[in-house]
């Protein structure tokens, strides 16, 4: 039977301990998820999640310049590469990326500079995709940019309403790279997104902190959210069930 690996999204090292002590298999580790959907974090934060998770392999990294969609100027793409290269250069085991063109297609100008700044680290290829209308169409490519894993929702705002778009995904990388579920992820969804037979799930298992200090005109909301260790472990649980 093939393990599946379960990832929880993070967005520093306290959050990385509670998902490394809950059962989590790796880290994606980024800022703003709540608010944006993730952006790439500071040096300092990769550094303590690394210090943290022991392994490089337990980390990956989110590096995405801002929010807004996923077409890159020239000047974008090589700051994507200078960060994705930093990150590598601190440890990380693999940085998680995406880019396409104006008409949906894989930008494999933008991949091929970030796979060369990624060295031997694995190269993931984020939600992007999810944004195409048939999301199997862009596999090849991807394999071909050297890609090592896709985070996907199956192009649904939750990954177990996406299951169809990820059965085709998973039978078109036929094992030339790991499809991971992600997007909306619930640990009740877990067992009908294993019947997909995806590599992995991800997760943010986030709960709000409790903390309600007021940010003021300009820190935006009060509170913010914390990994829950509790989720972690019942989506563990919901995977060992099955392997």
């Amino acid at each position: 039977m093939t393990r599946i690996a379960l990832e929880i999204a993070v967005d520093g090292p306290a959050g990385a301990r509670t998902a490394f002590e809950g059962g989590a298999d790796r880290v994606e580790v980024c800022q703003a998820l709540a608010a944006t959907g993730g952006l790439t974090p500071s040096g300092a934060t990769v550094d303590a999640v690394l210090a943290v998770a022991g392994e490089p392999e337990r980390v990956a990294v989110l590096v995405r310049p801002r929010v807004g969609g996923f077409v890159y100027t020239a000047e974008e793409v090589d700051l994507v590469a200078a960060d994705v290269a930093d990150v590598v250069r601190r440890g990380a085991g693999a940085v998680v990326v995406g880019a396409l063109t104006p008409e949906g297609a894989v930008d494999r100008r933008a991949l091929d500079v970030w796979r060369r700044a990624a060295g031997s680290a694995d190269l993931v290829f984020h939600r992007a995709i999810d944004t195409v209308r048939d999301p199997a169409t862009l596999v090849d490519d991807l394999v071909d940019g050297g890609v090592r894993r896709i985070l996907t929702s199956g192009g649904a705002a939750r990954s177990f309403d996406g299951r169809e778009t990820l059965r085709t995904l998973v039978a078109e990388a036929d094992r030339r790279l790991e499809i991971m579920a992600g997007g909306g992820v619930r640990v009740e969804d877990i067992p009908g997104l294993v019947t997909c037979d995806v590599d992995a799930i991800h997760l943010s298992a986030r709960r709000p902190s409790g903390d309600g200090a007021p940010s003021g005109p300009g820190g935006g909301d009060p509170g913010f959210d914390v990994t829950d260790g509790g989720i972690v472990r019942r989506a563990t649980a919901a995977l060992h069930e099955r392997r």
